[in-house]
């Protein structure tokens, strides 16, 4: 899976991405919406977008809202330092919304495959 990441701090973007890489996705980091915003724009290959929540400018919920607005559909996943419910109540149509700690080995690997896991009946 092509994923695209988000994140202002390059030492967070570089662990983001070596979980992802060693569970067999391709990733591309950007550190900030904007440049995020041009990648998308640019490249129509990516499969989900896993942002950072607080970056100067614009952060994480505002990405996500910008690229609802846009249109843009894809699998959002937001990854704080914070308290992940005002996040929620803040921005209802986020989906998923994961705590950056020393669970996010695993966490973050969990919820990239339940978002593409295929609906149970």
């Amino acid at each position: 899976m092509r994923i695209l990441v988000v994140d202002d701090d390059p030492l967070a973007a570089e662990l983001t991405a070596a979980i992802l890489e060693d569970a067999g996705h391709d990733v591309v980091f950007v550190e900030n919406a904007m440049e995020a915003l041009g990648a998308l724009k640019a490249d129509s290959g990516f499969e989900v977008v896993i942002s950072d929540m607080n970056m100067p400018l614009i952060d994480g919920l505002e990405l996500f809202s910008t690229l609802r607005d846009q249109g843009i559909e894809l699998p959002f996943i937001l990854l704080t330092g914070d308290d992940p419910q005002p996040l929620r109540l803040r921005e209802p149509r986020l989906g998923v919304c994961i705590v950056k700690d020393m669970d996010l080995i695993t966490k973050l690997p969990a919820e990239l495959a339940a978002a593409f896991a295929p609906p149970t009946e």
